[in-house]
């Protein structure tokens, strides 16, 4: 089963549940807002693609932390900061047999694909 993770309203997030609809594969949503998120979750995103990849520096949640909690970000504080606002986690994580995607651009589309329907 193939596991998309995110916020419902992410414009990447929405493009990404239309395409699997389109693709015919079937999935599950888990919304963070709604479903919420725990430690476990985070630590499985980060152990499995790297806090630096997980952690949204672009968005305007990140542009809105203090100096001092952008300062010295390492795995654990990483961890912390996305606990306190799924906002920081960049969308979408893809989940499928334990195994880790992350985004949905369109130049790894193929790939995607092909990992999704493997």
């Amino acid at each position: 089963m193939i596991t998309i993770y995110g916020i419902k309203n992410c414009d990447t997030v929405k493009k990404a549940r239309k395409w699997l609809e389109a693709e015919g594969l079937e999935h599950r949503f888990h919304d963070f807002r709604a479903d919420g998120i725990d430690a476990a979750l985070v630590a499985r995103f980060v152990d499995a693609l790297g806090f630096e990849a997980v952690l949204n520096t672009r968005g305007t949640t990140w542009r809105k932390l203090s100096e001092a909690e952008k300062a010295d970000v390492d795995s654990a504080k990483a961890c912390a900061l996305m606990l306190a606002n799924e906002a920081l986690i960049k969308r979408p994580v893809w989940e499928k047999g334990g195994d880790y995607r992350l985004g949905f651009a369109a130049k790894d589309m193929d790939a995607l694909r092909a990992w999704l329907k493997a």
